[in-house]
This record gives structure tokens, C-alpha cells and sequence, in this order.
């Protein structure tokens, strides 16, 4: 999508993405080893009952579905970041995710003129319809 294209209040979805396990330990292995991630067998004695992704993994599948959702022919170059990140619900090997995004808001800078700015909230939402993820996030976008 252009940065034209965006309208506050409009909600940018992404079909579900399944998680399995053998990515989820991928990624903790290289990223994020903590036991609870890593060691299905330990997991199971856990707090969470068994495996859960890490968060960080579930924030890379919000940013890929918002990638090919939105952001893939956008005029967008990067993030100054995000305002407020919440794992509201574990991830687990085989939940099927899917991206909900509303955008907040949508502007152009008061200092540069190429410059566009827009707010949008992500929400990633499991088979249950249980949300897993928010994140308020801020997207640039080059207008010159």
C-alpha cells in the first residue's frame, strides 16, 4: 500500500500463519534460549504446561504479516519504534496466527514535507480468537 492509501481507523488483516514447533525452537535457539522455549520435556514440568514461543519470534510474525499486508510496495523506510509491546497470551506449537493492524493515525511531519508518519496498533490473534500480541508501532514513510 502507498501512504495515501492509509486512513485512520481502517484495520489491515493477514490470513493465519501457523506456528510449529520446530521453528519456534529454531528461533529460540538462536535468539532467545531460555528453557522454557528450547526443552519441550522441561517445558512440560513449567509454569506454561509445555513449550511456548518467545515473544521475540511472535513479534518477527507480526512484522512479516504487516510486511506483506501493508509495507511490501509502501513507500515506507523504517521505525523510530514502538510505544508499548504486550505478550497478552502464550504461543504455542501449532496456533495458527493471523494479523489484525488498525491504524491510529496518519500525517505528514510539521518539520519535512516528505516526510510521512503513521501510528498503527498490531494485534495477532490465535485459532481461539485469543489475542497473543499488541504493539503500537510507528512506521515512516519517504513522500520525496
Amino acid at each position: 500500500m502507498k501512504f495515501s492509501e492509509f486512513k485512520a481507523g481502517m484495520v489491515i488483516e493477514h490470513p493465519a500463519v501457523v506456528v510449529d514447533e520446530a521453528q519456534m525452537v529454531s528461533f529460540a535457539k538462536a535468539y532467545d534460549p531460555q528453557w522454557f522455549h528450547v526443552d519441550a520435556e522441561r517445558a512440560k514440568e513449567g509454569r506454561w504446561g509445555g513449550l511456548i514461543a518467545s515473544g521475540w519470534l511472535t513479534c518477527s510474525l507480526a512484522m512479516r504479516m504487516a510486511v506483506d499486508a501493508a509495507l511490501h510496495d509502501s513507500e515506507s523506510f523504517g521505525s523510530p519504534g514502538l510505544e508499548r509491546l504486550r505478550w497478552l497470551v502464550p504461543v504455542r506449537p501449532g496456533d495458527a496466527l493471523r494479523l489484525a493492524a488498525t491504524v491510529d493515525s496518519v500525517r505528514i511531519s510539521s518539520t519535512r514535507d516528505d516526510l510521512g508518519i503513521m501510528r498503527w496498533t498490531w494485534r495477532l490473534f490465535n485459532q481461539r480468537n485469543e489475542q497473543v500480541l499488541e504493539a503500537e508501532a510507528t512506521s515512516l514513510f519517504d513522500l520525496g
